[in-house]
């Protein structure tokens, strides 16, 4: 049986991969979100269920122990994320293409497994300096989480050339072009 498509998008936190994900899935009604599990709590207005499943560290590491995980990462020490094996059995029952907005580990984890079924791009940002504007703007965390994220943003750009494509986000409304290009060809060969 042959492999369902997806489409992993993952960059640096700020890098506006959420943005683009949300622009996408309102052009492509083929495309179908989804909804990472991760041990956080909710920031601002994220639901669980729609943003994510939010579930207590011990919960996380639970399903981890069960196998529930199509691939899971510990992306800050103590707070997992992870794409539950479950969540795309739903997706991929309905016939539609997975859409994965993941950090960069996991990213380059869902390609490794899902290869050739697989398109993953990764957005990276004009520069770190935009990159912690953009952290700054967004308001939802402190300047401790601020500094932890950018820290890891320039070791996550170093593993780009891990994806398929890299699409530079300085501007949204032409960033999403290429990308939406890029799906066409992958969905529609």
């Amino acid at each position: 049986m042959k492999t369902p498509r997806s489409i992993v998008i993952s960059a640096p936190s700020g890098a506006g991969k959420s943005t683009i994900v949300g622009a996408l899935l309102a052009k492509f009604p083929q495309l179908a979100f989804s909804i990472s599990a991760c041990s956080r709590p909710p920031r601002g207005q994220e639901q669980n269920g729609v943003h994510y499943y939010f579930l207590q560290p011990e919960q996380f590491k639970q399903k981890i122990e069960e196998g529930a995980f199509f691939e899971w990462e510990e992306v800050y020490t103590g707070m997992y994320y992870g794409t539950l094996q479950a969540e795309l059995e739903r997706i991929w029952s309905a016939g539609k293409v997975v859409v994965f907005d993941v950090d960069v580990i996991g990213g380059i984890k869902i390609k490794q497994k899902l290869q050739d079924a697989a398109l993953s791009i990764f957005i990276q940002p004009p520069s770190i300096a935009v990159l912690e504007e953009r952290l700054r703007k967004r308001q939802t965390d402190s300047e401790e989480k601020i500094q932890l994220r950018i820290a890891k943003a320039a070791e996550e750009m170093s593993h780009s050339s891990a994806f398929d494509h890299v699409v530079v986000n300085d501007d949204r409304t032409v960033a999403i072009e290429p990308i939406e290009q890029l799906i066409l060809a992958f969905i529609e060969p």
